[in-house]
């Protein structure tokens, strides 16, 4: 919010500088972003008097004036502006005057061959915002000739770029500021108090009806005749203008002024157009939400499409404004205006926040009601508003209806217990130059009576403390108690606190896990994939959002293999090849308990994972699956994990006898396996195009184990192994992980590794069979194995084969 200190130190006393208060404000937590210091924008320029104008003898569009300016001598200017002429009193910026809003040190020249000896400005040449093309003409008479122009402009103002905290509405204007500086200075407030408006009551053609209380608590509506629309005094325009508010005419000006003073948004309706809109002399306003589709022409001259957030004012149910937000074109004050309907109300802030995202359109208001308006000042500024009404533009109350659902008065504030060892503990001891001490408990009264706060002192230390209407929203615990005290202390006067032994820094173990797993998974020729957790609605047992920012996209995504396909298929669309990645996220369903959320590990391999394609004469070699399983070994490999595959035929979208689910030590890890092939033909995929999503709860408690956390040596046999190859006919159903199982029970003892190096199907195996060959490696770490204390042992595994299996050996 800008704040103008001519303006706030009517309502406090100020012995700071600018840059004081603005380094005050800033510590108290009300950053000053900028300071606009007015007063450099028009040194040297004084006020003159036009004595004469004559046509330029060399240019049609150019005049040459000679102005007074209280000196010895007038002034021979040549001006440009076609509303110059004599007998005006005008700004004049003399010889060497350097205006920084243009970039213009005015000296001595000639234009057109005539000498000039300064400038005459318009208000855009002083920085001024202005709808007036030319120069600026003073509407006083009879001005000192030669005074400084500034304090005619408002320009003998600083103003300060004060950004409120969310938590502090009333700080969204004059008086709210005036307190707090008063509160951090210990400043006299002079708050103007209006008086009671007298209201003639001669009409009886205005009714207030609430049908929405809980959005519109209080609702008051005053009925205004003879209006005079006029524009407004200039001081009234210059705090505006300061405020960035741009002048309009004396009533709407009004209302934007009381805003900016107390924080109250207010509306001003033409009568007759109201009477207009609602068809009838008789006017009934109402709050209402709007239908869904209900269209509504603002002040702005956009017409918008409600929906049921939206909320209305109306007249006669005729939507004539958006509550709390902007008001219509149809009903807005101009000109030919003589009669009003003053609004001012209180509305609910999230029924605000609402109605204003529901068409994308904020304003001053809505951002007041979205943070909280103060209830208690409801009345006072609807006063102070009818009697500058009446004062500017000549109103007569006649009438005032008044809606008001809110609870007593006495509501409005809340006590709070504060006990003064609760604000040492939290806060610690403070700095009291020789040596540290403890808040006092006359500081804590004075800073939190400062604040408007009432203290009835308790027994052990301890207040109740009465909360100001005005900071009801904010100050709600114990704990905002404590902070207001530091905060108008000054943080910098409590002491510094250090921990006694600094503690290394560590990472927990999820996330040390969950970085060595990314980098296997890099190291694998794997990239890293990020995607939305959103996702299109339409699956089973999704969670759909209430409140989505897209409809398109509603719902929470139940596995992260579709998002990976659909990350394949655009990379090959876009030219950029095929895609082998993994990502690590959060999947979301329901289930009858409830809403349920864990996170997950998942890739996508399709792409020829060798560097440069030399050797193969530039083509490129679909994936099998035995080197895409290998990615997954080689992590669980590096990882200390021995998981087990299972054929599965579960998912729907991949290979019926390509998938395999995983398993971890009884617990099912995730799934293994191959895209199906008419979702791969659907999507314009490669032949061979591999998925996996692991669960990283079972993952993560499966490494959570001190012998695969701790790196242990183990001493390896400096003895020869002993290779033994054996082959067999094995039925089909029989996978290779069941023989490799009973493989090392047989030959537990000696047998240090074995492996599957061959698998043959085809010509000379029987039906449903196929051949398969392992290389066994026996060795001990002592000795040197004889083929007597091998063959037994070797033995004993065939014998086990076949009588596990019925396998035919062939070796």
């Amino acid at each position: 919010m800008r704040i103008s200190l001519s303006w706030l130190r009517e309502l406090v006393e100020i012995t700071l500088s600018p840059e004081e208060l603005a380094q005050t404000l800033t510590m108290a937590g009300f950053e000053v972003e900028d300071i606009e210091d007015r007063r450099t924008w028009a040194d040297g320029v004084v006020v003159g008097k036009v004595l004469e104008r004559q046509p330029h003898p060399n240019a049609d569009k150019l005049s040459v004036c000679q102005v007074d300016i209280g000196a010895a001598e007038t002034l021979n200017i040549v001006c440009g502006a076609a509303n110059v002429r004599a007998d005006i009193y005008v700004p004049v910026a003399t010889t060497g005057t350097y205006l920084p809003n243009i970039d213009l040190k005015i000296k001595p020249a000639k234009l057109r061959g005539v000498p000039s000896q300064g400038m005459i400005c318009s208000l855009k040449e002083l920085g001024l915002p202005t709808d007036i093309d030319g120069i600026h003409i003073f509407s006083e008479e009879n001005l000192t000739l030669g005074s400084d122009v500034r304090p005619l402009l408002g320009l003998d103002d600083v103003i300060l770029d004060v950004t409120a905290t969310a938590n502090r509405a009333d700080a969204l204007s004059m008086v709210g500021v005036a307190r707090e500086v008063a509160a951090l200075t210990g400043a006299k407030l002079s708050i103007p108090e209006p008086g009671e408006i007298t209201n003639h009551q001669s009409a009886k053609y205005l009714g207030v009806q609430i049908q929405e209380p809980q959005a519109c608590p209080a609702y008051i509506g005053t009925a205004i005749e003879q209006v005079t629309i006029a524009p407004s005094p200039d001081w009234l325009q210059q705090r505006l203008r300061a405020a960035g508010v741009r002048p309009i005419n004396n009533v709407v000006d009004i209302t934007n002024y009381v805003l900016l003073e107390w924080g109250q948004p207010l509306h001003a309706f033409d009568r007759q157009r109201l009477q207009a809109v609602g068809s009838n002399e008789n006017i009934t306003l109402g709050v209402r939400f709007a239908a869904s589709g209900e269209t509504f022409k603002t002040l702005d001259g956009q017409t918008r499409t409600l929906s049921n957030q939206n909320l209305l004012i109306t007249a006669n149910n005729q939507a004539v404004a958006i509550a709390g937000v902007m008001g219509g074109e149809e009903t807005e004050v101009h000109e030919g205006t003589q009669s009003l309907v003053l609004e001012a109300a209180l509305f609910d802030s999230v029924a605000i926040r609402r109605s204003s995202r529901a068409v994308g359109l904020r304003s001053e208001s809505s951002g007041r009601y979205e943070r909280g308006v103060n209830s208690a000042g409801l009345e006072i500024a609807c006063r102070r508003a009818l009697a500058l009404i009446s004062e500017l533009a000549g109103g007569v109350i006649v009438q005032q209806e008044i809606a008001d659902t809110r609870t007593d008065p006495s509501t409005w504030s809340r006590s709070i217990t504060l006990r003064l060892e609760r604000v040492n503990q939290i806060l610690g001891p403070v700095d009291l130059s020789e040596e540290p001490g403890e808040l006092e408990p006359g500081t804590v009264e004075k800073i939190l009576t400062s604040l408007g706060c009432e203290l009835t002192p308790g027994e052990g230390g301890t207040w109740t403390v009465k909360v100001p209407p005005y900071r009801y929203r904010d100050l709600e615990r114990e704990i905002d108690l404590i902070e207001e005290i530091a905060r108008l202390y000054g943080y910098d006067n409590f002491c510094d606190t250090l921990p006694e032994k600094p503690a290394t820094g560590y990472l927990p173990l999820d996330q040390e896990l969950l970085r060595k797993l990314r980098a296997y998974f890099r190291g694998e020729g794997l990239t890293e994939l990020i995607h939305y957790s959103l996702v299109k609605p339409g699956e089973d047992r999704q969670v759909v959002l209430s409140n989505p920012l897209f409809t398109e996209y509603s719902a929470l995504r139940t596995d992260l293999i579709a998002g990976l396909i659909d990350a394949f298929q655009y990379n090959l669309e876009q030219g950029n090849g095929a895609l082998n990645g993994f990502e690590i996220g959060s999947i979301f369903w329901q289930e009858e308990e409830g809403l349920q959320e864990t996170e997950v590990l998942a890739g996508i391999i399709g792409g020829d994972a060798t560097v440069g394609k030399w050797s193969r004469g530039g083509r490129e070699q679909p994936v099998s699956w035995f080197e895409a399983k290998g990615i997954l070994d080689a992590v669980f490999t590096r990882l200390g994990l021995e998981v087990e595959y299972q054929p599965e035929n579960r998912d729907s979208r991949l290979h019926p006898g390509r998938t395999a689910s995983l398993w971890l030590r009884g617990n099912r890890l995730g799934t293994f396996g191959q895209l199906h092939p008419q979702l791969r033909r659907d999507k314009g995929l490669p032949d061979a195009v591999y998925v996996f999503q692991l669960d990283l709860d079972v993952l993560l408690d499966a490494l959570d184990r001190d012998e695969l956390l701790v790196p242990r040596f183990s001493s390896y046999s400096t003895y020869p192994a002993s290779d033994r190859d054996i082959a067999f006919f094995a039925p089909v159903k029989i996978t290779v992980s069941e023989i490799e199982k009973v493989i090392t029970k047989a030959g537990k003892g000696l047998l240090e590794s074995v492996e599957l190096f061959d698998e043959y199907r085809g010509e000379h195996v029987p039906a449903g069979q196929r051949s398969l060959a392992f290389r066994l490696v026996y060795r001990t770490s002592d000795r040197t194995l004889t083929d007597a204390e091998v063959q037994p042992v070797h033995e004993k595994v065939r014998t086990a084969l076949v009588e596990k299996f019925g396998v035919s050996l062939r070796s």
